[in-house]
Formats: structure tokens, C-alpha cells, sequence
């Protein structure tokens, strides 16, 4: 399987590099001052599951079509953010050939139609994936946690395809953590409701879980923000199962917890944030079907002033 990666940061960075340390024909994609520093230094791992520093194959966007056509991929995967996505389907474009497969890892669901509309619907597949990882300054990928794992498959759902059990066989010879399943859309709607909620709850109140819940009303805030999005899912023929939302409650109610959403760590860091593709999507969503969400609509306001004075 050749997989080609768009970009080597956090996300593209670490599970590119774990596919290509095992020995997987995997290329990235990057920009020409990330090239030159691929060259120099390699790429560099630091992780609580193991440091690495290795060569890697690498491409710039001026070479990558004389390439594809020589050598065509077999999966591409996109882990770009979210307000990066046009100009990331623009990016991989040359790259998606006639039996090539896009596999998005990003947060949220908005990014389907625009994949869809680009590349036909049979050629992308449902994925997401749980890590917090950054590229340092000096260009290492940093893992921050544990977690690091990749859920990906079939978007209409059922047995697992041939492509993706190629897939999965390239993580399994990786190590890398993965589910090939059979429901990706389930899967989907679970980190959604949970990542929106972290989201919409600790942007809104600029602080981690264990802060919020602490004050007199936090724990009820979180519960009646989880039950906004719960509804949406429920509306949207995916309901939560009971014991993933228990899950989610626990984490975003867990007293002393230092757990805050990325894109708080954004916020914090003065960056653009994911706002409308999350937190405004999900709001979108009940809106449409006729549901009060006032929670939702007050993190997406407030985000959208930031976004706001961040522009100014």
C-alpha cells in the first residue's frame, strides 16, 4: 500500500511516522521549508510511547503530480484543521488517481460534503482518530499523551472492504492502536457529541473540567451541554449508546480533571480555531431539526467574538 500524508505536524507527523518506521511506502506532502528541515534532521518523534528519529520520503507540491502519475498512491490521508480544508483537497488533488482512496482524519463531519463533492463519495471513507500531538519549534513531532489511535471505514457501514483491511493490516504491522469498523458513522457521532462538548464547554468558560465543575453549576452546565448534542445525534438516526455516554459524562464532569478541548489551547495561543465546524456545525444541525440549543448557541457566539477580535 503507498499512502501519501498531507503535512508532517502532529497528527500527519506521528502516524505517517509510525507507519513509515515499520516500513509501510508512505510519502508526505509539505511545504518547501519543511522539506528542506525533513532533509536535514529527519523526522523526530518524542513520545511517551517511544522516541524516534528516522528518514522519510517526502514530496512538495511542484513534484507531487509528475510523481503520482509514476507511482500512484492507494490512500491518501488528510489530517489537515478544518479552516485549512480547501486548500488542502486542492493540495492532495493531483494525487487522487483513478483507484486511489481518501481517508480524512479530521474532527467533525462538515468535511464530507466538500471531499465528497471534489472526489466522488465512493472514494472517501469515514476515519477519525484520538492523539494530542504538535510540531515542536525546532520541527519533532510531540506527542503529548498516550492516546494514538485510528478508527477508520466504510462510510455506508457493513462487512470490512478490502481496502480497508489493507489498511488495517499496515497499522497492525505499525502497532499502531485502530479499529476497522464496520459502523463508522457510530463511531463518528461519539467523538462528535464528546469533542463538541469539551469544546463548546471549556471555550466558553476559558477553563479545563476540573475548574468548571468545581463552581456551583459546572457539573449541570456540562450534563446539559452533552444532552444539546445527544439530541442532535438522536436526530440524526445516531443515537449514543448508553455506556459511550456514560463515558463522555464522566470525562467532561470528572472533578480535578485538567482536561481541556484543543481548540481552547488555541484560543489560549491566539490561533484560529475549528468554531464553525464543530461547535457552529453541531449548533446548525439542531437548528435544522427544530431544537433548542442555547448552550450551544452561546459558545458558538462567543467564539465567533473571538474569532472576531482576532481578525480586528
Amino acid at each position: 500500500m503507498r499512502i501519501l500524508i498531507l503535512g508532517a505536524g502532529g497528527t500527519g507527523g506521528y502516524f505517517g511516522g509510525r507507519l513509515a518506521q515499520a516500513g509501510v511506502d508512505v510519502t508526505f506532502l509539505v511545504r518547501p521549508n519543511r522539506a528542506a528541515q525533513l532533509d536535514r534532521d529527519g523526522l523526530v518523534i518524542r513520545s511517551p510511547l517511544g522516541d524516534a528519529a528516522f528518514p522519510v520520503t517526502h514530496v512538495t507540491a511542484d513534484a507531487l503530480p509528475q510523481l503520482a502519475h509514476a507511482q500512484p498512491f492507494d490512500l491518501v490521508i488528510l489530517s489537515c484543521k478544518a479552516y485549512d480544508l480547501d486548500s488542502s483537497i486542492d493540495a492532495i488533488a493531483p494525487a487522487v488517481g483513478a483507484n486511489t482512496t481518501v481517508l480524512p482524519i479530521l474532527n467533525g463531519l462538515r468535511h464530507y460534503a466538500a471531499l465528497d463533492a471534489r472526489f466522488g463519495r465512493d472514494k472517501v471513507l469515514g476515519g477519525l482518530c484520538f492523539i494530542s500531538a504538535t510540531k515542536a519549534d525546532d520541527g519533532a513531532v510531540l506527542h503529548l499523551d498516550k492516546p494514538a489511535k485510528l478508527t477508520f471505514g466504510e462510510r455506508d457501514g457493513g462487512a470490512i472492504s478490502a481496502r480497508v483491511a489493507d489498511f488495517a493490516a499496515a497499522c497492525g504491522n505499525a502497532s499502531l492502536d485502530h479499529v476497522a469498523s464496520a459502523d463508522i458513522a457510530q463511531e463518528q457521532w461519539i467523538k462528535y457529541t464528546f469533542l463538541t462538548t469539551l469544546a463548546a464547554g471549556t471555550c466558553q468558560m476559558r477553563a479545563d473540567v476540573g475548574s468548571i465543575v468545581a463552581t456551583d453549576h459546572g457539573t449541570a452546565f456540562m450534563q446539559a451541554l452533552y444532552a444539546e448534542c445527544l439530541a442532535v445525534a438522536a436526530q440524526a438516526g445516531q443515537p449514543i449508546p448508553t455506556k459511550a455516554q456514560e463515558i463522555a459524562l464522566g470525562a467532561v464532569t470528572k472533578p480535578g480533571s485538567p482536561i481541556k478541548a484543543s481548540m481552547l489551547r488555541d484560543l489560549e495561543a491566539g490561533q484560529r480555531v475549528e468554531a464553525a465546524h464543530i461547535v457552529g456545525d453541531m449548533l446548525e444541525r439542531a437548528l435544522a431539526a427544530g431544537q433548542a440549543a442555547p448552550l450551544l448557541q452561546a459558545a458558538y457566539c462567543h467564539l465567533q467574538a473571538y474569532e472576531a477580535q482576532r481578525a480586528a
